[in-house]
């Protein structure tokens, strides 16, 4: 133990002496925090609709006005040629165009029935698929509305549509916040980058200063020399997801809603996993830009792969199977879990029983892969 004490003395004062390392250690994580909190988003807003009104008819105006009032929608021009509607799109001015044909409201009473034309820049089909949504969704209310109005006209011996009412209830993130899901995911993303960057390329840097071949004919054990450089950054990684926990509190709003110590029960056993990973791939680096190269490869899989930006049930069975060797995936299921379903230890014991697994098989692999000429 007294030789573990000194390492780790060793090991902290090389870290807090490097002035590039503690701006990547606190200043770095709040900033992307912040940042990537409110760049990362799936939202659609301000969509830009040019409406195309070849009938001019008091039914084309109170569909416009739906239109108007929506908040995600936002008026860049209304026409009456469908040639001026392109050539905005065509320019990027707008991003959907309402086609409203002539004598709309004439075959809406006459024959009970009208087309409209949805015309949408699906260059980014994402958010093409929410914006026909929306649009949609204004559509079929206006024509509820009009069914409805145009029941009250029919004697009372006709039959009449029913009209029903559906309330709802959102559960977990009530005011439907998009923050709210992604912050978990990326407060996840930024403790996994320090504690892989980090911990990889302080060994690495062993390496390349010389100090590492010194270290390995002193009498120091292999398992107290890995100890002595794993432990630091797996102790200031806990620290960085307090603070972490704490900006997300104090400026998102958003607390835990489960337990907060497991939370660090549950990262204490994945920092495990990530600081292997970053050992195994130092065994492999001689310099530092190897290093940060080949951790920057298994990265960006594992966060692409992890269901923070895009749901892994969307994804294809074939990468559904590869996401079951992803740490990365486990942690942001449990960060949304306990942050925003209260989650108790039984419902992530399976997550957590696959992370000790993979702790032990990938320390296994970096210890087995560290050669100590001693």
């Amino acid at each position: 133990m007294k030789t573990i004490y000194h390492l780790l003395r060793k090991e902290f004062r090389q870290i807090f002496r490097n002035r590039t390392m503690l701006p990547i250690l606190f200043v770095m994580p709040a900033v992307q925090l912040l940042v990537l909190s409110f760049a990362a988003t799936f939202e659609v807003r301000n969509i830009r609709l040019h409406i195309v009104d070849n009938d001019q008819s008091t039914f084309s105006r109170e569909l416009t006005n739906k239109f108007l009032v929506s908040d995600h929608f936002t008026l860049t021009g209304v026409s009456f040629s469908g040639k001026v509607a392109t050539d905005d799109m065509q320019r990027y001015n707008t991003d959907v165009i309402l086609h409203i044909p002539a004598h709309f409201e004439r075959d809406l009473v006459r024959n009970q029935q009208a087309q409209l034309l949805l015309a949408i820049n699906a260059i980014d089909g994402a958010a093409a698929a929410v914006e026909n949504v929306y649009a949609t969704s204004i559509i079929q209310d206006f024509n509820e509305n009009i069914r409805i109005r145009m029941a009250d006209e029919v004697p009372l011996t006709s039959s009449r549509p029913k009209v029903f009412s559906v309330s709802q209830s959102f559960w977990f993130n009530p005011e439907l916040d998009y923050k709210t899901f992604m912050v978990p995911g990326i407060l996840v993303l930024l403790i996994t980058m320090i504690a892989v960057f980090l911990a990889g390329m302080n060994i690495v840097r062993e390496k390349e200063i010389g100090t590492l071949e010194q270290i390995n004919v002193t009498p120091i054990k292999k398992h107290q020399f890995i100890i002595g450089k794993l432990l630091p950054f797996w102790l200031l990684a806990l620290v960085e997801l307090g603070l972490g926990l704490l900006m997300c509190w104090i400026i998102f709003g958003i607390g835990v809603a489960g337990s907060i110590w497991l939370i660090f029960l549950f990262a204490s056993v994945y920092l495990l996993v990530v600081l292997g990973i970053g050992f195994f791939i130092s065994n492999f680096a001689n310099t530092q830009q190897q290093a940060m190269f080949l951790s920057w490869f298994f990265m960006v899989v594992f966060i692409l792969m992890s269901g923070l930006f895009t749901p892994i049930e969307s994804m294809p069975s074939w990468a559904q199977v590869i996401t079951e060797f992803n740490p990365v995936r486990y942690f942001v299921e449990v960060m949304r879990m306990v942050m925003l379903k209260s989650a108790e230890l039984s419902d992530i014991l399976p997550q957590l029983t696959r992370l000790l697994v993979y702790a032990l098989v990938m320390n296994g692999l970096a210890v087995a892969g560290y050669k100590k000429v001693a």
